[in-house]
């Protein structure tokens, strides 16, 4: 049977806007809700604990407004809080973690050059660093954390080129772009910085983010429930924020409705 219950959508900010695009993209006939927590960004520079905290109190918020599933679109959220989720609750709550297997296997066998751009809180995690020894002995990985690029995002100041370039050299200029194979957007925030990753790297790099294969996994669970939107539904996106400033919620929408 299909079900037309909401899913829910959370980021510490405004990044899983990103995913929330992907997800109208290739399920237009879903309901979403989303729910970002600007008021607490951002998550990459707090403690586990805290994280896992505003995560079990957002995912409360959803399970009371009956969402039949849950996306963390969030990198440092899932590594610190999406174990104990999935024990507490009884609906599929889907997590993130930066590309980095999409990105090695454009090798082919080949030995790749990553730079994993992220939050320093996702760096530190324990499932990061699983992740990683994965993919050290075949491939080198440089792990670069990116703070400001989710203040950039949250205060609106995507639109001033000059700064978000002067940012992205400030963090990547120290690099030998030139032999990089990929660089991974491990954060959602970071999705909305594609054109300016893409001036900054040679035509050869890729630039992988992990919305995609994410909406794609939820996409097949949901499948498998028998949870899918009906195709008469009208798809559906609220934007919710912790911070209920006129400013917030318009740059939400415009995140939201951008090219």
């Amino acid at each position: 049977m299909a079900s037309t219950a909401p899913i829910g959508v959370f980021d510490s900010g405004l990044g899983g806007i990103s995913v929330v695009r992907e997800l109208r993209r290739e399920l237009p006939h879903e309901r979403v809700l989303y729910f970002g927590d600007s008021a607490n960004a951002p998550y990459g520079t707090k403690t586990p604990d805290q994280v896992r905290e505003l995560s079990f109190a957002i995912v409360e918020r959803f399970v009371r407004q009956g969402a039949k599933a849950v996306v963390i679109a969030c990198n440092t959220a899932t590594s610190a809080s999406v174990n104990e989720l999935r024990e507490r609750y009884d609906i599929p709550i889907i997590g993130m973690e930066p590309a980095l297997k999409v990105a090695c296997d454009r090798g082919r066998g080949r030995r790749q050059r990553v730079i994993v751009a992220a939050t320093p809180l996702t760096l530190r995690e324990r499932k990061f660093a699983a992740l990683m020894e994965r993919f050290t002995t075949d491939h080198t990985i440089f792990p670069e954390p990116c703070p400001d690029l989710v203040e950039i995002v949250e205060s609106g100041g995507l639109g001033d080129h000059d700064m978000v370039m002067g940012t992205l050299h400030r963090y990547f200029d120290r690099y030998d772009l030139a032999s990089i194979d990929a660089v991974v957007l491990g954060c959602t925030h970071f999705v909305f910085y594609r054109d300016h990753f893409r001036e900054l790297l040679p035509e050869s790099a890729a630039v992988i983010d992990g919305n995609e294969g994410t909406v794609r996994h939820l996409s097949v669970v949901l499948e498998s429930l028998g949870r899918l939107a009906p195709d008469s539904q009208n798809g559906s996106v609220d934007l919710a924020n912790s911070d209920p400033s006129d400013r917030v919620a318009a740059l939400a929408r415009s995140l939201l409705d951008a090219a």
